[in-house]
């Protein structure tokens, strides 16, 4: 199965576009803001927050960081005139961090800031080992700078997590802990799936033990039970951390979290650039190729 998974996902960007499209606006809510709205609006109907997400990274020119700043300004401006139970979450490749240490810290500094005078929260997502540095650097100038309505995400399946969370205890981050997508050597990561949940729940339990807010991200379901399970032992309250998700993903699993009366919150991207968010993630992540094709024929494509 998982070599045919492989053959699926080396062949994905081969499949039309409307028939990928046919099954990605499950997990995309569409190319413009309205679009994305629409969805926190729906969610919200269902118990849930959100956090929206611009589609778009690894940009290769300023001018298409200098758009990425002003989008998500624009979404800002629109959960607060609209009210929404909502934040951003952002990747630094968007604002030009490989083109730029300096200019994009430029860019991300004038989003938290703005963020703070509307009341908001930027979340910046992790990306490939390789940006891993710079991103922990540029985080951190930002709280020096004092600015605390900023978080991180780390990823579970790198062996260096757990490091990193014990370096970072004297700032106490908010953090999204999920298990990781991108495609990294034996060296850097964990390939064993159940080496890569203990890791999970050793570094969840190291986070709360430092007093951070933590989003618990996962669709494992024995790593959803690991959440509820660390909550309870330390009676956390509903302040202390949520449980997040993807648009369109294990929606059983995040009713019943919702029933249970725990936080829970789903990203919500959407962009134009949602066709190469879709193949690069299928060709990260193989197995999800499978669930598209199958898709395809469910739809009667």
């Amino acid at each position: 199965m998982a070599l045919l998974d492989r053959l699926i996902a080396a062949s994905i960007g081969f499949i039309p576009k409307f028939m990928v499209r046919r099954v990605a606006w499950r997990y995309v809510a569409g190319e413009a803001l309205d679009d994305a709205v629409t969805a926190v609006n729906d969610l919200a109907s269902r118990g849930c927050c959100a956090t929206f997400d611009l589609l778009g990274e690894f940009v290769k020119e300023s001018a298409q960081a200098d758009a990425a700043l002003t989008e998500y300004r624009a979404v800002l401006d629109r959960i607060h005139a609209d009210g929404l139970d909502a934040n951003i979450s952002i990747k630094l490749t968007a604002f030009g961090l490989l083109l730029d240490e300096e200019e994009a810290y430029g860019r991300v500094h004038q989003l938290v800031t703005h963020a703070s005078t509307l009341g908001n929260f930027v979340r910046i997502d992790m990306e490939d080992s390789g940006c891993t540095d710079a991103t922990l650097r540029i985080y951190a100038r930002l709280r020096q700078e004092g600015l605390d309505n900023v978080g991180l995400v780390l990823q579970a399946y790198l062996r260096r997590t757990g490091a990193d969370v014990e370096a970072l205890a004297g700032l106490t981050p908010s953090y999204r802990l999920c298990k990781g997508i991108y495609v990294e050597p034996e060296e850097v990561a964990f390939k064993d799936a159940e080496e890569i949940r203990v890791n999970y729940r050793s570094v969840l339990d190291a986070m709360f033990a430092a007093g951070s807010y933590v989003g618990i991200a996962t669709h494992d379901p024995a790593l959803v039970e690991a959440g509820r399970a660390v909550v309870a032992e330390r009676g956390l309250a509903n302040d202390r951390y949520e449980f997040q998700m993807l648009l369109g993903v294990t929606e059983g699993i995040r009713a019943q979290l919702v029933s249970e009366g725990h936080r829970l919150r789903v990203y919500v991207p959407y962009g134009r650039d949602w066709h190469a968010y879709c193949v690069r993630r299928l060709k990260e992540n193989p197995r999800i190729g499978r669930y598209v094709v199958l898709g395809l024929f469910r739809r009667g494509a």
